[in-house]
């Protein structure tokens, strides 16, 4: 399991290699010639021990102008250690492999962003040695995906959304939309993309959001947030309290999504005692326009 916010933050490009340069492409608007084929590269730079020298993410694009290294750099915070050591892979790998490396740095904030994009000079003030200029993808230019129809024309991208602006005030709609995308790709993928989307979520209640959104549609079995979900009803052994917890996760869902609750569901809702009618009602609560939905016949 991808157990923080900095493993996942780079690993989605290892998931989906082509996600970096439609990024670049769409997001910083750089002229990225279109790749022919992309390989995952070793990310170890370790020359002589005990030095280690680690990238998060390497990749090499192949192009029909030339070949590119994607030097993929997750940042949590600012830190100032981290300039030397960028130049330092830069000039290492292009030594090593001789064609042209691109650092990109991928944060979630945007006082990190700002500290990331600023360049790298080595030299003397009027004639640098050495210039670095990095790549950045933040919350400041990564966009918000908070439609269906949008998340699912770029599934990871939607996803890097949602990974990138997880701590934010739009974070509900986002993860919405993104939870209906799922649905659209391979199981497989779906639940890759959905642990990377767990994994970089810092604010309690999104945290919720998403789980309750994966459990209400019963589709990220295969992750184990949603068998987390389940080992604890097991582990309770009270069918009252699955129904209870079914229950007021609808509830939550609606509201989450801003619908109103009158009393009158809240109470059907609550007083239902079978347990196949209150998943159908969760899983309706993530499309519903008002509440009143949940017990429409379908």
């Amino acid at each position: 399991m991808v157990g923080s916010s900095h493993e996942a933050l780079h690993r989605i490009f290892q998931k989906d290699p082509a996600l970096l340069t439609r990024t670049l492409q769409r997001v910083l608007h750089i002229p990225f010639p279109e790749p022919r084929d992309i390989a995952i590269l070793n990310a170890d730079l370790t020359e002589i021990e005990p030095i280690e020298r680690r990238v998060d993410t390497l990749l090499r694009v192949e192009t029909d102008v030339g070949t590119y290294l994607l030097v993929v750099e997750a940042q949590g915070k600012v830190d100032e250690g981290k300039r030397g050591s960028w130049a330092y892979y830069l000039s290492y790998l292009y030594a090593k492999y001789h064609c042209e490396p691109i650092l990109i740095v991928l944060t979630q904030t945007s006082a990190t962003a700002r500290w990331a994009a600023r360049p790298i000079r080595f030299g003397l003030p009027v004639w640098n040695s050495l210039t670095v200029r990095p790549l950045v993808l933040g919350p400041d230019n990564v966009p918000l995906i908070t439609d269906e129809r949008g998340a699912a024309q770029d599934v990871p991208l939607a996803a890097f959304s949602a990974m990138t602006h997880g701590r934010g005030p739009q974070s509900a709609a986002i993860l919405e939309s993104l939870a209906a995308a799922l649905q659209t790709i391979d199981p497989d993928t779906a639940a890759v993309l959905a642990q990377f989307t767990e994994s970089c979520l810092v604010d309690p209640q999104a945290q919720q959001i998403w789980r309750d959104l994966m459990t209400a549609i019963n589709y990220f079995f295969r992750h184990e947030v949603a068998e987390k979900v389940r080992e604890e009803g097991r582990e309770e052994g009270r069918e009252e309290g699955r129904l209870e917890d079914r229950a007021e996760m609808t509830l939550n869902v609606l509201e989450w999504r801003g619908i109103e609750v009158p009393d009158s569901v809240r109470e059907r809702v609550r007083a239902c005692k079978d347990l196949e009618q209150l998943e159908l009602w969760a899983r309706r609560a993530v499309h519903a326009t008002e509440a009143g939905q949940l017990f429409e016949e379908s």
